[in-house]
């Protein structure tokens, strides 16, 4: 029986997205037995609970997932300065700047969730593909992550704040006008990356 079952249910699998729910699988005409057993036999990989994707399409698993679970999800602070090289310090959960205002989802990726103002949320906000899939994921600026990491200083600390500033000024991209005009449009932000400039240039 398996063998005869298997080419419909591998067939089904294939008009699935790369990343799919059990819901989307159950509408493809895969029952969650059968899902189970893809996935033991290797074909499907679990992202985290109702959450799958084909083996044979390799992806960055943990911005897959926060990407899918909260669609304006935007990297942040320390993960995002990390990115850019304008830090050494390696975070235990992705920083995760969501809207306040927005829930939080529950994920199995570690995510620390960071509420900032829905009012300045877009301010030096891109995406980026996640790697190896379809799906895109917010990405702050390095200007943005300097600025932001002045303004919460208090719980990010200085010392990560002034390094990322320092480095980005040896940098072929830095702009420190433009730094100023970031830094004047989020609260609390102006003040201590203008002293920092002074004190740096």
């Amino acid at each position: 029986m398996e063998t005869n079952e298997h080419p419909i249910h591998s067939a089904a699998l294939k008009q699935l997205p790369e990343t799919f729910t059990l819901a989307d699988a159950r509408k493809s005409g895969i029952a969650p037995t059968t899902l189970y057993r893809l996935r033991d036999a290797g074909e499907v990989t679990t992202i985290a609970r109702g959450l799958y994707r084909k083996t044979d399409k390799p992806a960055d698993l943990d911005l897959l997932e926060i990407a899918i679970r909260a669609p304006l999800a935007t990297i942040c602070l320390t993960s995002a300065l990390a990115r850019y090289g304008l830090t050494d310090a390696i975070p235990s959960a992705i920083d995760i700047a969501i809207p306040r205002g927005t829930r939080a989802p529950a994920t199995a990726t570690a995510a620390a969730w960071h509420l900032f103002d829905p009012d300045t949320f877009t301010i030096g906000r891109s995406t980026i593909q996640v790697e190896g899939a379809l799906e895109r994921i917010g990405l702050y600026e390095p200007m943005r992550c300097i600025a932001d990491a002045f303004r919460l200083r208090g719980t990010e600390g200085t010392d990560q704040a002034v390094e990322a500033l320092r480095r980005w000024l040896r940098t072929r991209d830095a702009q420190p006008a433009a730094l100023m005009r970031m830094a004047q449009q989020l609260p609390r932000a102006e003040g201590p990356t203008r002293q920092a400039l002074e004190y740096l240039l």
